[in-house]
């Protein structure tokens, strides 16, 4: 496989092509393990968050590792599992999670807010819907910025 150049401070769209070609070597090398989200850090820095249905181990996360070496040659490579605050970032994830708290960062503000927190009600293909403290509000995937559960919720 042939890994293409980034750019320095890669924009959404190389980061998401970049999740993608992640996504697609883990399928056929590492069945099982989902990948949350994928960042890129100023200062070269690839980050993943992983799941898998049995839970992430630390050998799970060093055999994704592994499997991902050669992205070393241009970044510093980073597994982890979701921890309490977990990535949302599909709508099977919204789903998944119903009744749980969430953040919401969005791309755009609205109503002067850039960040709403509340519990997950709805999700569809579309948009996921959370009750917020000024109430119910539905957002479009496409105007999230990034989301996560909130710890202890």
């Amino acid at each position: 496989m042939t890994i293409k150049p980034y750019p320095h401070h890669p924009s959404e769209e190389s980061v998401t092509e970049l999740q993608t070609e992640i996504e697609e070597r883990l399928a056929s090398s590492a069945p099982g393990v989902e990948v949350l989200l994928v960042e890129v850090i100023p200062g070269e820095v690839l980050r993943l968050f992983i799941d898998h249905p049995d839970g992430v181990t630390l050998a799970m996360c060093e055999r994704v590792s592994e499997l991902l070496s050669d992205y070393r040659d241009r970044y510093a490579l980073e597994v982890s599992s979701p921890g309490q605050d977990r990535p949302l970032t599909k709508p099977q994830h919204f789903s998944r999670f119903l009744g749980r708290r969430a953040r919401v960062r969005l791309r755009d503000g609205r109503d002067g807010h850039k960040s709403l927190t509340g519990e997950l009600v709805g999700a569809s293909e579309l948009e996921v819907t959370i009750a917020a403290p000024d109430g119910i509000v539905s957002i479009p995937y496409e105007q999230i910025a990034r989301s996560n559960l909130l710890p202890g919720d």
